[in-house]
């Protein structure tokens, strides 16, 4: 049981600063928060899945059965695993090609959506 509670206090500290590096406004740090809470949701996922048991092996004995560890957990979090590498990928790619285009890996305001919202808002028509 208490494994569990501290690998859940694990999952939500990991959850919390992939969180606050997601809202920086550095491409950065905005991959370390992507890769933090993916981290953070595979032990989430991993530790809702049950507790460890006998390798899921086809053939084996109903008497086994009762033993055996769900497989659907480990799936997920390889193809968790496998999709977080993909967006990290493509994450990396957009840093590079932002740092080519304007030297700065900081993320500005676009001109055009604070102009919009610099607008005063419209009164509705009767």
């Amino acid at each position: 049981m208490t494994a569990n509670l501290t690998l859940l206090i694990v999952v939500g500290i990991l959850m919390a600063c992939g969180v606050y590096l997601l809202l920086e406004r550095t491409v950065s740090r905005m991959l370390l928060g992507i890769l933090l809470f993916s981290n953070a949701v595979n032990l989430l996922i991993l530790t809702m899945g049950g507790p460890g048991g006998a390798p899921p092996i086809q053939g084996a004995s109903d008497a086994d059965h009762d033993t055996m560890a769900d497989p659907l957990a480990q799936a997920l979090v390889l193809t968790a695993i496998v999709i977080t590498m993909g967006v990290s990928a493509f994450v990396l790619a957009l840093a590079y090609r932002s740092y080519i285009l304007t030297t700065s890996e900081k993320v500005e305001n676009d001109p055009e959506d604070v102009g919009i919202a610099a607008r005063p808002p419209e009164e509705p028509e009767e």
